[in-house]
């Protein structure tokens, strides 16, 4: 599935303005790139780590929705915020 960059980027900003409805569009959106981006990064980790791309992709949404308040100023923001 392509992405439209824009239509993230818009519901990114609708999620920050505080629009629970935007997450839940959004999700569905991403989540294919994000499993793909994490099983890339679990490609360098040591052949008997126990995590799975799946479980990293949940964990790392988990951390986003828990947050208090969430301020997305673009894509790039958001993917770096993964990392924290």
């Amino acid at each position: 599935m392509q992405l439209a960059s824009s239509e993230v980027t818009e519901l990114l900003h609708q999620w920050s303005g505080g629009d629970p409805a935007a997450r839940e569009k959004l999700v569905p959106l991403v989540y294919g790139e994000l499993r793909r981006i994490a099983r890339n990064c679990l490609r360098e980790q040591p052949n008997n780590h126990t995590l799975q791309s799946t479980g990293l992709v949940h964990e790392a949404y988990l951390r986003l929705v828990g947050r208090a308040s969430v301020r997305w100023d673009d894509r790039v923001a958001a993917r770096s915020s993964d990392s924290e």
